[in-house]
C-alpha cells in the first residue's frame, strides 16, 4: 500500500500520541506533554509539520519549528520524529525530513539540529540509544558536534533548604525568596542581557501557583535565579538557573538549586531531572546528582 505523506491536521493529535508513545521507548509521553511539546511551542507552525499516513493510519510523524537570529544564526530543527517499527527503511523519514528542509531553506534558516530546541524541547539531542534516529541523522548529511548529558538526582536523601547559608547571605544583603508577580518585569529585563532564551522558560514557571521560580537579590535587585517545571509537563525538570557573572563563587546557586529541588520534593517526585548539563561537577559536588542519559547533538549546515 503507497504512503501519502500530509500536513498534520489537529484530529490527528491522538494517533499521533500512540505512534511517539509506542516508538518513543525509552522516554514516557503523555498526553499533556506531547500538547505542550507542539501547541505550546513559541513559534508553533502547522505547516511545517506532517504525518505519513497507509490507508487511513498514521505511521510516521515530524514536527518541525524555528529559531531565529541566535546570535546571528537562523536555526531550524527537527523537534520530533517518530516512524512505526514496520515501516521504517521505506523512506518514509527521508521524504519528511526532505520537505521540512526544502521550507526552512526557502525561509533563510542557516543550521538544521536535531532535538536540541531552545525554549521549548523534548531532549537536547539524541539518546544513542535510538540508534535507528542516528543512522538517519547520518544518512540526512548531519555531523555530530557536542554532547551533552541530563543528570539526576535523589530527592529523598536528605532535606534541602540550607538556612545556615541563607542566613551568610542575608548578613551580605543577600535575600533568597520566591519569585512574585511583582519581579516578573525585573527578572526579565534581567535574564534578557544575558540569557534571553530563557525568558520563555521563566514565563511558563511563572503560570505555576505557587511561582516556580526562586531569586536572590542584592540590596533588593535581582541578581541569580533559579526554576523548575518551566519545561516538559509532568517531569520533574530542574531549570534554568543564572547567577550575575559579578556575584558567582558566593554560594547563591546552591542556595537556589537547593529551594528549587525541596519544591519538587514536595510536589512528590522522587528524583529531579536536571537537563542538558554545561557544570556536571557544580550538581554532583551539591545534589550528589549523576549522570542518567547522554546525548548526541547533530547539525547540518545548509548551503545556499
Amino acid at each position: 500500500m503507497t504512503n501519502t505523506i500530509r500536513q498534520y491536521h489537529d484530529k490527528d493529535f491522538d494517533e499521533v500520541l500512540a505512534l511517539c508513545q509506542n516508538t518513543y521507548k525509552f522516554d514516557s509521553l503523555t498526553k499533556e506533554l506531547l500538547h505542550e511539546k507542539i501547541y505550546e511551542d513559541p513559534f508553533f507552525d502547522p505547516d511545517i509539520i506532517w504525518v505519513a499516513v497507509e490507508g487511513t493510519a498514521i505511521v510516521g510523524f515530524l514536527m518541525g519549528t524555528i529559531r531565529m537570529d541566535i546570535r546571528g544564526v537562523n536555526y531550524g530543527y527537527v523537534k520530533l520524529m517518530a516512524v512505526e517499527e514496520s515501516h521504517r527503511r521505506k523512506g518514509i523519514a527521508k521524504s519528511m525530513y526532505e520537505l521540512l528542509e526544502k521550507e526552512l531553506r526557502s525561509q533563510k534558516v542557516d543550521v538544521m539540529r536535531l532535538g536540541d530546541v531552545p525554549m521549548n524541547y523534548f531532549m537536547p539531542g539524541i539518546d544513542p540509544r535510538y540508534t535507528p534516529a542516528l543512522c538517519f541523522a547520518m544518512r540526512m548529511g548531519f555531523n555530530r558536534f557536542m554532547d551533552t548529558s541530563n543528570l539526576v538526582v535523589n530527592l529523598l536523601v536528605r532535606e534541602w533548604i540550607d538556612e545556615k547559608k541563607i542566613m551568610a547571605l542575608k548578613s551580605d544583603d543577600i535575600e533568597v525568596c520566591r519569585a512574585t508577580i511583582e519581579d516578573k518585569d525585573e527578572l526579565m529585563d534581567f535574564v534578557a542581557e544575558e540569557w534571553k532564551l530563557w525568558q520563555f522558560e521563566l514565563k511558563m514557571a511563572y503560570k505555576l501557583n505557587p511561582v516556580a521560580i526562586h531569586v536572590a537579590k542584592l540590596n533588593g535587585k535581582i541578581k541569580a535565579f533559579s526554576a523548575h517545571s518551566a519545561n516538559n509537563k509532568g517531569l520533574p525538570w530542574f531549570g534554568p538557573m543564572g547567577t550575575h557573572p559579578d556575584l558567582r563563587g558566593k554560594g547563591m546557586g546552591k542556595v537556589l538549586l537547593y529551594r528549587c529541588l525541596e519544591d519538587l520534593k514536595n510536589l512528590g517526585y522522587k528524583t529531579a531531572i536536571i537537563p542538558w548539563v554545561g557544570p556536571i561537577d557544580f550538581y554532583s559536588h551539591h545534589a550528589g546528582a549523576v549522570v542518567e542519559r547522554v546525548f548526541w547533538r547533530y547539525e547540518k549546515k545548509l548551503a545556499y
